[in-house]
């Protein structure tokens, strides 16, 4: 498999991750009993399992490294932010406020995390 095809893999399920936070986090929001669905438990750790190979193989193919090249340390230490928002937004808030205010965090990260792989710069557009 070439370098540009697991770079599209990568975006591809960067974008089946967020679209899956977004719509676990208004179901959230909405108190849905779909967030109860096992398929909705299950299918997130897939994707997500599957872009972090995809990222991890990228990394290793363009010897580009986190701690080596500033951008990526950015977007890894953001992914780290990203992760411990969602899962005060989507298990651990204690209240729907405070779930509601991880959520809105957790997507600025990720918008961040995008300007970063974008730009290839810890200061996208700053």
């Amino acid at each position: 498999m070439s370098y540009l095809a697991i770079k599209h893999i990568h975006m591809l399920c960067a974008g089946i991750s967020i679209s899956l936070f977004i719509t676990r986090g208004i179901w959230m929001l909405t108190d849905s009993p779909m967030l109860t669905r096992r398929w909705v438990k299950i299918a997130p750790h897939i994707n997500d399992t599957l872009l972090l190979t995809a990222a991890i193989t990228l990394a290793v193919w363009s010897h580009q490294y986190p701690f080596v090249m500033p951008w990526l340390t950015a977007k890894v230490l953001a992914l780290l932010a990203y992760i411990g928002l969602g899962m005060v937004a989507l298990k651990r808030g204690r209240s729907k406020p405070v779930r509601a205010g991880a959520f809105a965090l957790a997507l600025l990260t990720f918008a961040y995390i995008v300007a970063v792989a974008l730009t290839r710069s810890p200061t996208p557009g700053w």
